[in-house]
């Protein structure tokens, strides 16, 4: 099968930490590696966004990145980049050529509006590719959660839901979505759940932990922005420390990498400022970014890790800590629901419940076995259930599920040889 992916703000070649970047670039670069894996041909469409970039990037056999000409070839914040979603739209389909993929897969909202307007224009004699549509976040979520703070363009609230609505599938990522698509006006029938995995081969329960400072150490990853609730964090480490467990470190990983640039981060000095406050500043490290081949160690050296957003339309770090048989404290939102069992591969508790998350995080300190228990079950659970390969499995449902919706008389014509088009 050839797929052609689409992720405008989210390479898979990327950096990860980053503003905008992060678990979806994760997901579609693991996906598409998987996919390929599988026998089939990958195509990834996102936008240039350094002029030094080369027009395609050959990742693997069946693998490749193509960076199309959609804007001004600079880093941009995601939420700019809805005018230049038509020429990403014209850049595939002048890059397809007469060999159209036989599905498009794209990713977050603006790709879906990029995939349908490119499917829509090389269409010939009513023929059209299937269009899937993994949307990673929801902007009716968002504004719930972050109300006057969502920088989301103000188009989203009619655009992202007629996404849903004209994708030919819509690949969620947990059961709680499945309920907002559907409160979005997209039709149950036409939802399948393809959630996000875990690289097994690089996220394992035996090898190198790193040194750590204090007897007990609980973790926290990701980006630094204020939904991720590593202030809970903080608080709870104040917490323990009331209740007389000061012999804790919370390590954060996320933000810059580099001391300079988080000296400069509003989110890592408010989040100092607290630790500060609450007199735990000494037993507070604040890591920045951390090479993604050494976050398996990092995660083995914590006795848990806490996953504290307000709301989280997936989460791939609670599944990476499964993966090293770390028990993960989370808040019972969004796909952290699917994920985390309660009490078998750890603790959900309530989200900004910071006295919750302190006693959730006790009882795993206080009880070792109890962890270990809880660390070897979630290492089953991610072996288990997400698998990049199991994923893949899923996701190939949803396309032939799609192949075959498509509507009598609108199956494409035979295919003509590949033209070798070039990205634009």
């Amino acid at each position: 099968m050839r797929i052609s992916m689409v992720s405008e703000h989210a390479s898979p070649l990327a950096a990860l930490g980053g503003v905008d970047a992060g678990g979806q670039n994760v997901h579609v670069a693991a996906l598409s590696v998987a996919l390929a894996a599988r026998g089939h041909t990958v195509q990834v469409y996102t936008r240039r966004d350094d002029p030094g970039l080369p027009d395609r990037v050959q990742v693997q056999d069946g693998l490749e990145v193509v960076h199309v000409a959609a804007g001004p070839a600079l880093p941009l914040p995601k939420d700019d980049l809805l005018p230049y979603m038509g020429q990403l739209a014209e850049g595939m389909v002048a890059d397809w050529g007469n060999q159209p993929p036989d599905v498009v897969h794209s990713h977050f909202w603006m790709s879906g509006l990029a995939a349908l307007e490119a499917v829509q224009s090389a269409a010939d004699d009513g023929a059209r590719v299937p269009v899937l549509h993994t949307f990673h976040a929801l902007g009716t979520v968002k504004k719930r959660h972050q109300g006057a703070e969502d920088t989301s363009p103000p188009e989203r609230t009619w655009l992202e839901p007629s996404v849903g609505r004209r994708a030919d599938r819509v690949l969620a990522t947990c059961s709680d979505e499945v309920f907002e698509l559907k409160a979005m006006g997209v039709p149950g029938s036409r939802i399948s759940i393809a959630p996000c995995g875990v690289d097994l081969s690089l996220f394992k329960s035996r090898g190198p932990a790193e040194p750590r400072g204090r007897r007990h150490r609980i973790a926290a990853v990701g980006r630094l922005v204020p939904r991720k609730g590593v202030d809970l964090a903080i608080q709870a480490l104040g917490l323990l420390q009331e209740a007389g467990m000061a012999d804790v470190e919370l390590l954060i990983v996320g933000g810059s990498s580099d001391c300079a640039g988080l000296e400069s981060d509003p989110e890592a000095r408010r989040l100092m400022s607290l630790a500060r406050s609450l007199g735990v500043a000494d037993r507070v490290l604040l890591r920045g970014q951390v090479p993604r081949e050494d976050m398996p160690a990092v995660l083995r050296s914590a006795d848990a890790v806490v996953c504290a957003p307000w709301y989280e339309p997936f989460g791939i770090v609670p599944l990476e800590a499964m993966a090293c048989a770390v028990p993960v404290v989370a808040t019972a939102v969004g796909g952290l629901i699917d994920t985390v069992v309660h009490g078998k591969t750890g603790l959900l508790v309530p989200p900004r419940d910071p006295a919750a998350l302190a006693a959730a995080l006790g009882e795993l300190l206080q009880n070792p076995g109890y962890a270990r228990r809880l660390g070897t079950a979630g290492r089953q659970r991610a072996s288990a259930r997400y698998s990049w390969d199991r994923v893949a499995q899923e996701t190939e449902k949803a396309y032939q599920l799609a192949l075959r919706g498509v509507p009598l008389g609108q199956a494409r014509p035979a295919r003509l040889q590949p033209t070798g088009g070039q990205a634009l």
